[in-house]
């Protein structure tokens, strides 16, 4: 009936919009239930197949705003890697023994809940090395931790750290940009305004990542890698699973900053993190897909 109607009014001469205007009248009025059960239907149905797979909507906003979604930024450690760094090299300082670096760095690693942290931990207790009590301890935002141990000023973290404690990666004695090459994160250790050692982590990369990503790119969508992690290190693991960019370095509260960047130049943003740090990106992005310890 409302063909014929739109039809009619087109051959009485009225222009396209008016008869459609018509048609749609019709069909309102005698359809009602069904235009307006529609879309609730879509979006239950969406949300129950996202369930069945282990995905929750938040709100139905998010679902139908994925559809439009041309970029994925993407959080590195714990959402494309398995987040379970373990430690590959022990690179002590000239004289200074690996025990003694692996205890000092297990001792102020102790207070802290990085996952780096952890890594070492687990070295030093599969060694059999007792960490010793942490005074003073303190997190350096985008930089690593300080603390007292033994009466020492210990400080753990990357090379933005050291630098401005003085100190610059020649005088570890160690070739970090071979360990950042390989996709392994160095971290440093100086106790006393001396360097003590480097500690290289490498977190392993899901299996599952590169098939991800391959699908993402498939549906047309640009990957970003963002990350904290020096940009050698990040280079390697781009190169490793494909992706198209990588923005390095970031402190955690420049993530968000980066994400509103891209939103700026046009791009319609989904963010994926895993950590309590990607919060403020997650909720800059237009969706936010959080992971693991990030659903909290």
């Amino acid at each position: 009936i409302a063909v014929v109607a739109t039809v009619v009014w087109l051959l009485l001469g009225y222009p396209f919009d008016f008869a459609l205007s018509i048609g749609i009248a019709v069909l309102v009025i005698s359809c009602p239930c069904a235009l307006g059960l529609a879309t609730p239907t879509a979006i239950m149905v969406g949300t129950g197949k996202g369930a069945e797979n282990g995905i929750l909507f938040k709100s139905a906003e998010s679902l139908e705003l994925l559809h439009t979604i041309d970029t994925i930024v993407l959080d590195k450690t714990g959402t494309v890697t398995e987040g379970k760094p373990e430690v590959t090299d022990l690179l002590p300082a000239a004289g200074v023994t690996p025990a003694v670096l692996l205890q000092v760095a297990a001792s102020i690693e102790h207070a802290s809940e990085h996952p780096l942290a952890a890594a070492i931990l687990r070295r030093a207790g599969a060694e059999g090395i007792a960490a010793q009590p942490t005074a003073n301890f303190e997190t350096v935002p985008g930089q690593g931790v300080r603390g007292t141990v033994e009466g020492r000023s210990v400080l753990a973290g990357n090379l933005r750290m050291m630098q401005q404690a003085g100190l610059d990666a020649k005088a570890f004695g160690a070739d970090t940009d071979a360990l950042a090459n390989g996709g392994k994160t160095p971290l440093f250790f100086a106790a006393d305004g001396k360097p003590l050692g480097v500690i290289a982590v490498a977190d392993v990369v899901k299996p599952t990542s590169r098939a991800a990503i391959e699908a993402l790119r498939t549906l047309g969508a640009d990957v970003v890698l963002l990350t904290g992690d020096n940009r050698r290190t990040a280079e390697a693991i781009r190169a490793q699973l494909g992706i198209d960019q990588v923005i390095a370095e970031v402190l955690p509260q420049d993530k968000e900053r980066h994400v509103a960047t891209l939103q700026q130049s046009g791009k319609k943003v989904a963010m994926v993190g895993d950590g309590i740090n990607d919060a403020p990106a997650l909720a800059r992005a237009d969706v936010g897909i959080a992971i693991g310890a990030g659903t909290d």
